[in-house]
């Protein structure tokens, strides 16, 4: 399988649930293998406002005409204005 054959591949979680559609390949060139999958049109009941994300690799368990992750949160969410000034100890 070439990377190329990743993209637009549909990603569901281990329990079948929807997760996205591959967007891109990120590549580690110094270990020479796939870093991360950023997936698109993402299932809006698992990330806030169905925005793109990026998923380890090594989060994937199986690739063929579909591919099927080992994890992925039950929900992820776009962190406020307010909890990153939390983060950086009030800084702006």
């Amino acid at each position: 399988m070439n990377v190329t054959d990743f993209i637009n591949l549909p990603v569901y979680t281990n329990k079948g649930i929807y997760v996205g559609e591959v967007r891109n390949v990120l590549i580690d060139i110094e270990e020479r293998c796939i870093a991360k999958l950023i997936l698109t049109e993402t299932n809006k009941e698992l990330v806030e406002d169905g925005m793109d994300v990026a998923v380890p690799y090594r989060w994937v368990s199986a690739v063929g005409d579909i591919i099927i992750l080992s994890y992925f949160p039950e929900r992820v969410e776009i962190p406020r204005e307010e909890e990153i000034e939390e983060e950086e100890g009030g800084k702006k």
